[in-house]
């Protein structure tokens, strides 16, 4: 059910589906990081920023989700 009320939000709040694309495309990078038998120093720090402004992007939806719930719109 909480899954439903995502996807319906992609298609209903712009702001929300952006969030959610770019949080998936810090995912999709992390993972390819994440396969490296050894991260160059340049690649540890886009490992450390991609972390943090994915779980920002997190708590900006999360944000989105419980405003919905209530009935606000931004």
């Amino acid at each position: 059910m909480e899954n439903q009320n995502r996807e319906s939000l992609t298609e209903i709040d712009p702001e929300y589906d952006r969030l959610h694309a770019e949080h998936r495309d810090h995912e999709r990078r992390l993972q390819l990081l994440a396969a490296k038998p050894r991260l160059s120093e340049e690649e540890e720090i886009e490992e450390k920023r991609l972390k943090k402004e994915k779980l920002l992007l997190k708590d900006r939806m999360e944000a989105i989700v419980r405003n919905h719930r209530a009935g606000v719109t931004h």
